[in-house]
């Protein structure tokens, strides 16, 4: 024991030499400061309880609770993940591709370090409020048919191999943020909703429809509450927008502006397009037209004017609507919550509108350029898709994915939980 005890002390001194890849000098303003710290907690209302009741309400009543459970538990593991690891990959300095894990548990993190103008720590938890609502999206897809702990084993390899690299080819100094001017992605078109949305449809695929998709599934149990966490996603977006820009300034100003522009304009497009030949336009329907315009704003809300978020907001009205239609409706693909054609088609459309609607004439920067934006967009699609097979292949063939027919007949509430929504 005493020689264990000397080897365990000895590996956690060799630890502690800092790196200067995660400390910067700076003078910490207290404005940044408090906005960031504000926008943190939007960021986390946005999952808790936001994401999580608009998914919820989504599905039959029998899974109501097994939908609130996964984004619960999510939330606690990435938490922990991102302090163990995950913030090291994403913003260590070892190279363009991996930022490595000289910062393992924060060892490096002190009471005083500074990321620009706000504290360390701060950063670091308004990105791990990224890192949390990132993988609990991909659960959409697969609501109502899974199995709970590879679900959990999953988000969690997933986030240290898909969402950490990402995050550091782009916001962490890496390869996609050098490629010619860099490319541009202010809050996660490619970095929180290419990647969701691309392993979504990865999941989907290798997980198989739900029994009785598409003709026999009940339509969604609980519009209001649908309405509801839509509502706290898009009050939650003016920090996860607002936020990214690191400052309280007239940058943080108009991302939060152009963000609230777009959500409204896809809102009235999805409404616009249910009147259609004398159907009724629907509370859900609404609310999927508010989170594909904020998809389809959030890695252009940098650089863009109100003239931009107009025409972004229209854009990703249509081109979602007619998306979700396609894979859900026509190519009979089983993305339970639409989360491919809503994030990942909302995600890649703002990437690859953002050269041409930046316009000054718009009221924007100026800033992007569509060959870079495309290459990004290449990049994160192609190791999203191929490292997510390779984890849900391993899954598939130890654990399983997919729970039996009866529990998924039963309902995962009361199967999987031992609890019910209503009693």
């Amino acid at each position: 024991m005493k020689l264990l005890s000397k080897a365990i002390l000895g590996a956690a001194a060799s630890l502690a030499v800092p790196s200067l890849a995660f400390a910067q000098d700076g003078a910490i303003n207290s404005g940044d400061t408090a906005w960031i710290l504000t926008a943190t907690a939007l960021v986390l209302f946005m999952s808790l309880p936001g994401l999580a009741l608009f998914y919820g309400g989504l599905v039959r009543a029998k899974n109501y609770v097994s939908v609130l459970m996964k984004v619960y538990a999510i939330a606690a593991l990435m938490s922990v993940i991102w302090v163990i690891a995950g913030y090291s990959i994403a913003f260590g300095g070892a190279n363009g591709w991996w930022g490595g894990l000289d910062n393992l548990f924060l060892k490096n993190l002190g009471r005083d370090a500074v990321s620009g103008t706000i504290p360390e720590s701060v950063f670091l938890a308004f990105q791990m409020t990224f890192a949390v609502i990132t993988p609990a999206l991909i659960v959409g897809a697969f609501v109502e048919r899974v199995k709970f702990f590879p679900v959990l084993i999953f988000s969690a390899l997933w986030l240290l191999t898909v969402y950490a690299p990402v995050t550091h080819w782009i916001w962490g100094g890496g390869w996609l943020s050098e490629l010619n001017d860099g490319v541009i992605d202010f809050a996660g078109g490619l970095v929180v909703h290419a990647t969701a949305g691309i392993s979504a449809l990865v999941y989907v695929f290798m997980l198989g429809k739900r029994k009785g998709f598409p003709t026999e599934l009940a339509v969604p149990h609980r519009p209001a509450i649908v309405m509801i966490g839509a509502s706290m996603l898009w009050v939650g977006w003016f920090g996860f927008n607002g936020g990214s820009q690191l400052a309280a300034d007239g940058g943080a100003g108009m991302a939060l502006l152009v963000t609230h522009i777009s959500a409204s304009v896809a809102t009235l497009v999805w409404i616009g397009f249910e009147s259609m030949g004398g159907r009724k336009p629907t509370l859900v329907g609404a609310a999927t037209g508010t989170i594909a315009g904020l998809a389809t704003v959030t890695p252009a809300a940098g650089v863009l004017g109100p003239g931009g978020a107009l025409l972004i907001g229209l854009a990703g009205g249509i081109v979602c609507y007619f998306a979700v239609n396609l894979i859900r409706v026509k190519l009979k693909i089983d993305d339970s919550l639409d989360v491919f054609a809503v994030h990942g088609v909302g995600g890649m459309l703002g990437i690859l509108l953002l050269p041409f609607l930046s316009a000054p004439a718009l009221g924007g920067t100026g800033d992007g350029d569509f060959v870079t934006q495309l290459i990004g967009t290449g990049a994160v699609v192609a190791w999203s898709a191929i490292v997510s097979v390779i984890i849900l292949a391993i899954l598939k063939a130890t654990l399983g994915l997919r729970v039996t027919e009866e529990q998924e007949n039963e309902g995962l509430d009361t199967s999987l939980h031992g609890e019910s929504a209503y009693n």
